[in-house]
Parts: C-alpha cells; structure tokens; sequence
C-alpha cells in the first residue's frame, strides 16, 4: 500500500469498470462536465475517466498517488492520440502545487469515502477552482456492499466507510462549497455536484 492511500479504495480491473461505468462520458457529463472546460481528475487512477474527460475538456491534469497506475492512464491517453492531459504523481492534498491556476472542475470518483480529512481535501479542491467552477463527487449509496454486486462478486468500499448525499455535503459545504443537484448513476452511485460560492 502506497502512503496516502485513501482507505477503502482500490482500482478495479478493467472488466468491472466497464460493467459499471460502461460510458464513462455520460457519467461525466451528468456530473457536470461540459465542453472547453479546464479540469482536474483527482486520484485518475488508470485513467478511466481521465480519457473521456480530455475528449470533452480542453485540459486536464490527472492527479494519483500511485505511479504506475497513472503510468497506465498515460499509456491510454497516447494510445487515443489525446495530448491535452498532464500526468501528476501526487497527493490528493498537494494539488494546488499541481496545477498552473484555477479550473474549471474537479472529478473525484470512488475515493471520497475514504478521505480522512474530507472537509478539509474539500477547502484544498475550492482553492483550486474558478469562480463557479465546480466539485464533482462520484460515491457509491450507502447500501451493504452484498447487495452491490458486479460481476456476481460484491464490490465497493466496506459497507460502514459508504456515504449518503447528505452526508457529504454536511462535510464539502463548510469549505465554500455550495450544493447544486445529486444525479442517480446506475446501478450503485451517485454524483454530488458543487459549486465554488462567492467569498
């Protein structure tokens, strides 16, 4: 385990993303991600997000902790031909040193739970975001993680680590962050959407 590691989180195998997140566009796009938009794919992982975000985004910088990983979303993003999209070995925590200046989104996915300082990553996100730039939370419902199957396996943080949507605002609000929807995205998250308020 890499320090900074958040607890709970792991990157699935390509087949059980892809029975998740089978247009891993629309889930963006549902979150709020619109085109020209500069944005952020905190903790990328493998790059499952980051690739369709760069075909809608005019920039990215993907952020991971863990190299090799994001080794492999570098290689996904080559291969596609895509060339807007900085790869950053980080902590989630140290993304203001990461980038060049305010965006206009952050994506974070499946890592939320985990956080230990979720109010505070939350401060650190609106810091980096542009006057109603926004903070996109994929998060799995709070359900026991037997009933969230894929592939005939459960998957998914441990049941106690899951959140609900008002459980995560009661923690991203207080950084700044207002609350603009929740969106269902089957079959067992949700996204959280906020928006940077004035000071």
């Amino acid at each position: 385990m890499i320090r900074g590691f958040f607890q709970g989180t792991e990157m699935p195998d390509a087949d059980w993303w892809h029975a998740l997140f089978a247009d891993p566009a629309h889930v963006l796009m549902v979150a709020g991600l619109v085109p020209g938009m500069s944005t952020v794919d905190l903790c990328a992982g493998d790059g499952w997000f980051t690739l369709p975000m760069a075909r809608i985004a005019s920039h990215v910088v993907a952020v991971d902790i863990d190299p090799v990983l994001l080794d492999q979303a570098r290689l996904r993003l080559a291969d596609a031909g895509l060339t807007n999209c900085a790869f950053k070995v980080a902590d989630a925590f140290d993304l203001p040193k990461q980038i060049a200046g305010p965006v206009d989104f952050v994506f974070l996915a499946n890592a939320f739970h985990g956080v230990p300082a979720q109010t505070k990553l939350s401060r650190i996100v609106a810091a980096v975001l542009a006057p109603a730039g926004r903070f996109a939370i994929l998060n799995w419902h709070r359900r026991p993680r037997e009933e969230t199957t894929v592939l005939g396996q459960p998957r998914g943080p441990k049941s106690e680590l899951r959140m609900t949507p008002e459980m995560v605002s009661s923690v991203v609000e207080p950084s700044g962050l207002k609350l603009l929807y929740v969106a269902g995205v089957p079959p067992y998250h949700y996204a959280s959407v906020f928006e940077k308020v004035p000071p």
